[in-house]
């Protein structure tokens, strides 16, 4: 059975794990695309030699060309700057738009059966602006977000604790910014709420919530203490690894249910935006969003961070006027 095909946009520190994540996991041959000459060549050549050690076989291809992409059963893009110390994900619209449009025109030339996986920030904005680009079908263009965001939320629920992140069960809804929405009333640890578990830790059902107010805060400025922390860059092991999981969900149908960047169509009250949601994805994609009913602050929340994202999208047609009939349709 001939194997599936992933291509990367994008050779920086991200691009670098998903390929070495990729070929480690057996997912397909890649192909890495950057528009430096020598770096995709350059870090595919250096995975390839390390085949015998991490014991893959795959092909790996490093190109400036965005023919190499022909055929690509699944497209990964990182492409765009990444955030600065001080910048905010709203700061790199103007950056970033321009490049994104560059590579969805590059993907619906070479790629035009392929998934698209979005990681580029700000993601809610450039995962629509790829969509509008390309013209595929919504269910195969959607961003990785909620999966990220749910993984640091857990990380911190489990620190707290002292149990296994495995065992912590949490959801992160809406934007991917400082507005994105983690839903404390469905966090678990194997089927218990961690509230009640906090509430046993410090006897105090004030300073459980407190701690977990905290947790909360910490989840949503997540990517910016990685930025703070590093001085030059952002975080790129664990959005590389959040992708992984959605692009293997598709290439093995696994049916997972994932906080995913998708079009949203009426879905959560919101109707042709998109949006941070559950859904189910499989071999045809989004295969299905699975709703649930908000309580009353969790819909505010909820409406706060699609205004947000509203408020991007409403920007794009200024930064890339050449498309604003599309990106209005």
């Amino acid at each position: 059975m001939k194997r599936a095909k992933i291509a990367l946009i994008g050779g920086g520190q991200i691009g670098g794990v998903l390929a070495q994540l990729c070929a480690q996991r057996e997912l397909g041959d890649v192909v890495m695309f950057d528009i430096v000459e020598g770096l995709p060549q350059g870090k595919m050549l250096d995975l390839a030699e390390v085949a015998r050690m991490d014991q893959f076989d795959v092909e790996l291809k490093g190109t400036n060309s965005y023919a190499d992409i022909a055929g690509a059963n699944i497209v990964i893009i990182t492409a765009g700057l990444p955030r600065k110390p001080g910048m905010s994900r709203d700061d790199l619209l103007g950056i970033n738009a321009k490049i994104m449009k560059q590579v969805a025109e590059g993907i619906k030339e070479h790629a035009p059966e392929a998934f698209v996986i979005v990681i580029s920030n700000p993601l809610d904005a450039m995962v629509t602006l790829c969509q509008k680009v390309t013209g595929f079908p919504p269910e195969r263009v959607f961003g990785q977000a909620g999966v990220l965001d749910s993984s640091r939320f857990c990380a911190f629920i489990a620190w707290e604790l002292g149990v296994s992140v495995r065992d912590v069960n949490a959801m992160v809804l809406g934007g991917h910014g400082d507005t994105m929405v983690p839903i404390v009333r469905y966090a678990n640890v194997n089927g218990i709420p961690v509230m009640e578990q906090l509430e046993r830790k410090y006897g105090d059902k004030a300073k459980a919530k407190e701690v977990m107010d905290a947790m909360v805060q910490r989840t949503k400025m997540a990517g910016g203490e990685v930025v703070k922390l590093l001085g030059n860059g952002s975080a790129f092991y664990s959005p590389a690894s959040s992708a992984i999981a959605m692009a293997e969900a598709v290439l093995r149908d696994q049916k997972r249910v994932l906080p995913v960047c998708a079009l949203l169509r009426g879905e959560f009250g919101v109707d042709n935006y998109y949006v941070g949601v559950p859904c189910v994805l499989g071999d045809g994609g989004v295969e299905r969003i699975v709703e649930f009913e908000l309580d009353a602050e969790e819909q505010a929340m909820f409406d706060n961070s699609v205004n947000a994202v509203k408020k991007l999208i409403d920007e794009l047609p200024t930064i890339l006027p050449e498309m604003a009939d599309i990106l209005k349709s």
